[in-house]
């Protein structure tokens, strides 16, 4: 897939998991989601955070200055659940906010920039292009950890189409154990 396409689906996917938070009530995300011991309130939180995260990485391509996608593990979790408990229009401003900065950097990024390695925590080394299906990754997955009736029948089919290393392998390894 082209990068063009592929930011308009990441696009498409953000919108609509934006749109199935702003259905939610502030006790909705107070209840649990797929994932153990976390609130959907962590989960809209952790894709709030991932945005900002990959924008980070986006940024250091772009400028050359190494910015990591967050300061540490420690860090990254603090960070999440933080944002838990916040009101659905509170964690629904973070989403969307987040999601349209991310997309801003996306725009900005000069066509050379995209191969240029970044890495998140401990992670090997990836060109920064690489951000782009991660992204949308976090988003699909994590859409369908919420445990509001979407789940893999409803992801899109060039998604279901993408091989996927590690969040896939640990998806199917949680749901089908």
């Amino acid at each position: 897939m082209e990068r063009s396409e592929l930011v308009q689906r990441v696009d498409e996917v953000t919108e609509r998991l934006v749109a199935a938070v702003g259905n939610l009530s502030d006790a909705d995300v107070r209840e649990d989601s797929q994932l153990p011991g976390w609130t959907r309130g962590h989960v809209i939180t952790h894709v709030a955070r991932n945005a900002d995260a990959l924008r980070n990485l986006l940024n250091w391509a772009r400028t050359g200055i190494e910015t990591p996608a967050y300061e540490s593990a420690e860090a990254r979790e603090a960070g999440i659940a933080e944002g838990a408990d916040r009101s659905v229009i509170g964690l629904l401003a973070d989403l969307s906010g987040s999601a349209a900065a991310f997309a801003a950097a996306v725009e900005v990024m000069p066509e050379e920039t995209w191969d240029v390695k970044v890495k998140i925590l401990d992670s090997a080394e990836f060109p920064a292009e690489g951000v782009l299906l991660k992204r949308a990754s976090e988003v699909v997955l994590h859409h369908t950890d919420l445990g509001i009736g979407y789940g893999p029948d409803d992801w899109p089919d060039w998604f279901a189409k993408v091989e996927l290393d590690e969040p896939i392998a640990t998806f199917r390894k949680d749901r089908l154990a």
